[in-house]
């Protein structure tokens, strides 16, 4: 299908004729200098960003930036606005043009050959009727509505809503187990639960109605109750209802309130970093981390990631519809109402992308993508990986000719995910289909590095740094804690300058500590990522994995990620995991798990052939010591590699300190592990 023009294009077009300032994003070097000037002058770039895509205030700002210092920058003190209002701009327009604000599709819609639209106007009367009611329970500016909700329409009704009121939203996935739930939501104390009765999920329905229970009795803070009825439209909630009434609390249907209409409805205006939202660590170790995103700074980098890089423009003016598969455990759930921001419809499926389990079946989320019309395909990177090695077709049991992008995220996409996604997707103007893979995060929601249309692709690459993030690969800090930033050799990922989307702070941090260890503990005032990452001479960037789960052999550091491209690489090889394991003063020790296919068995002759490929790809210094064979690969919720927690258990820390069961994707796999240290550990006592 033919190509809008570009956004990046419209945007330096723009730049040109209001503010004098020629840049050409069509080459390399080109858009190094529109880079270099927007990390250079980071007032003029984010002003350039507000008065694009005219973000609506009351009353002006002072100035954009008043201090650029890490942490505590102060961005566009004075301005007032808000996530909802700037969402619900584009109903009229999007609404006359034909164009829905949401397309949904679960599990069970799905096997009926049923797709929802939720129109726009049905959206604001939605989004109004809950505030509303949110607004009668009491719910006033800064206080919490949590929700514990699957990634449905409603959800994104129920964020809106919570937005609209200046209230600050946080949502846990229903597939996370209570303990993990409370964890997070018992440190911001909310006002109001929303949850859902269950879910279905490969094609297995899970009953959460006793998990909703149990929240409810061990959150005192809340006053009100929300009840979804998504798994079964007659779920009996008077126990629950009755026990309530009894303690003064009020259960309520969440269909009872927003079915309201007409029902006057203006979002409030907010100061620019006014808190939005509560999103967490992946808290497989202690306590979640719950980071504060404000309005102002959160509503721009949507803006900015997903149309100047990721090329998704109002659906009026270019028909885009935006799918990321997610979960709303996962940052990037975050991408779907970031796309409202913009006007754009959004695409979003409920349910195991992998069809019902026990009759896999990848092609489901194609399936659906292509009944959706969506114009840009998100997924994690292991979600490719996956189909790459079932051998699925999606092309030729799917229409997927509207799709134009192809994005990837979570972990590194390997190189031959690349050649799998150019082969496998429709050509678009005779070229293969943009693939964008990004890499960013849930402590700022954004990206660093990203994709831009106007340029090459080349594999195992993400083509460039994002605008507004100075990002530098460094050195090891010097005496005076700062590092040296390198080109075309492998460093700490550091932001050496403010972003608007940087957390506001902690919840419940007094004085900061705890964001400043978190961040800026190696490189005072410097943003340190946690990422291994290159930065390529002609300005792309690679990413290694984490860097605190480093292989560090015989002084040759080396991220993860690279081990993981040449292991997973052989055909019987569906995960793996290694760790490094240091010990002051004797060698090291570094084992590699691998989860094989089914009926294959870690024989001499496959071990063999796996050190040989490590050897072949890395060297021989990073042979691990030892393969083993392990059922599962234990990941966290969002389907991260739990590699530090793994190399903690096998250093010694005690079990129970290193999982967060609740917190895990996977935990049947832990008493594996578990007994695998402790072998260990007498072994070698």
């Amino acid at each position: 299908m033919s190509l809008p023009e570009p956004q990046i294009l419209r945007y330096s077009r723009w730049l040109a004729e209001k503010r004098n300032l020629h840049f050409d994003p069509t080459t390399t070097e080109g858009y190094d200098t529109m880079w270099r000037w927007s990390v250079d002058d980071l007032e003029a770039f984010w002003g350039s960003v507000w008065d694009y895509f005219d973000i609506q205030s009351p009353t002006p700002h002072a100035r954009v930036l008043a201090e650029a210092v890490m942490p505590g920058a102060r961005w566009f003190e004075g301005a007032q606005v808000n996530y909802a209002r700037q969402v619900l701009r584009h109903a009229d327009a999007a609404q006359a043009a034909g164009h829905p604000a949401v397309v949904f599709q679960n599990e069970r819609m799905r096997e009926r050959g049923e797709m929802q639209q939720l129109g726009w106007s049905e959206l604001r009367a939605q989004v109004a009727s809950l505030a509303a009611a949110l607004r009668g329970m009491g719910v006033q500016r800064g206080d919490r509505v949590c929700a514990f909700l699957p990634n449905t329409p409603h959800t994104i009704v129920a964020f809106l809503a919570t937005a609209s009121l200046g209230a600050i939203w946080s949502v846990c996935s229903p597939d996370m187990g209570p303990l993990a739930v409370l964890d997070r939501f018992r440190q911001i104390e909310p006002k109001v639960l929303i949850g859902v009765d269950g879910y279905v999920y490969g094609g297995v329905e899970h009953d959460r109605m006793a998990v909703l229970g149990q929240l409810l009795a061990e959150l005192p803070s809340v006053k009100h109750a929300v009840l979804l009825r998504n798994r079964d439209q007659n779920a009996d909630a008077a126990t629950l209802a009755e026990a309530w009434a009894a303690e003064g609390r009020t259960l309520h249907d969440f269909a009872a309130l927003t079915a309201g209409r007409d029902i006057p409805f203006e979002p409030e205006w907010l100061p620019f970093d006014h808190p939005l939202w509560v999103v967490y660590s992946s808290g497989t170790t202690g306590l979640p981390k719950p980071i504060v995103h404000g309005h102002g700074g959160i509503v721009l980098e949507a803006l900015k990631m997903g149309s100047l890089h990721n090329n998704v423009g109002p659906s009026v003016e270019t028909g885009d519809r935006y799918h990321w598969y997610s979960s709303t455990g996962w940052i990037m759930w975050n991408t779907q109402p970031g796309a409202l921001l913009g006007g754009t419809t959004v695409c979003i499926y409920d349910g195991n992308p992998g069809g019902r389990i026990g009759a896999p079946d990848l092609n489901t989320i194609w399936r659906f993508a292509a009944d959706a019309g969506a114009t840009f395909f998100g997924a994690g990177a292991a979600f490719y990986a996956n189909c790459l090695k079932a051998g699925i077709e999606p092309a030729t049991v799917a229409d997927l000719s509207r799709l134009r992008a192809i994005g990837s995220t979570g972990s590194p996409l390997a190189v031959d995910g690349y050649h799998w996604i150019w082969q496998q997707m429709p050509k678009v103007e005779g070229r293969d289909i943009w693939l964008t893979p990004i890499a960013g995060g849930t402590d700022f929601a954004g990206a660093f590095v990203g994709g831009l249309p106007t340029l090459p692709v080349v594999e195992g690459e993400m083509q460039v740094r994002c605008l507004g993030a100075a990002v530098e690969a460094w050195s090891e800090p010097d005496a005076n804690g700062r590092g040296r930033a390198l080109v075309d050799e492998v460093g700490e990922l550091v932001c050496v300058k403010p972003m608007p989307s940087m957390p506001l702070r902690f919840w419940n941090d007094e004085g900061g500590q705890r964001y400043r260890d978190s961040y800026f503990d190696m490189y005072p005032n410097v943003w340190r990522h946690g990422d291994w990452i290159s930065i390529t001479p002609r300005g792309g960037a690679i990413i290694y994995g984490r860097s605190d789960a480093t292989i560090n052999r015989h002084g040759i550091r080396m991220g993860t990620a690279e081990l993981y491209r040449a292991v997973e690489a052989q055909p019987e090889v569906l995960d793996s995991l290694v760790v490094d394991l240091e010990y002051l003063g004797r060698e090291s020790y570094m084992p590699l798990f691998v989860v094989l296919r089914e009926g294959v068995v870690l024989d001499a002759a496959l071990t063999k052939r796996l050190k040989d490929a490590i050897k072949t790809a890395l060297s021989a210094r990073h042979v691990p010591n030892e393969i083993f064979q392990v059922e599962a690969i234990p990941r966290t919720l969002s389907g991260k590699k739990m590699e530090l927690p793994v190399k903690k258990l096998l250093m010694g820390t005690p079990p129970g300190q290193v999982f967060k069961l609740d917190a895990m994707a996977n935990a049947a796999c832990v008493p594996w592990f578990v007994d695998f240290a402790a072998r260990r550990a007498a072994a070698t006592a």
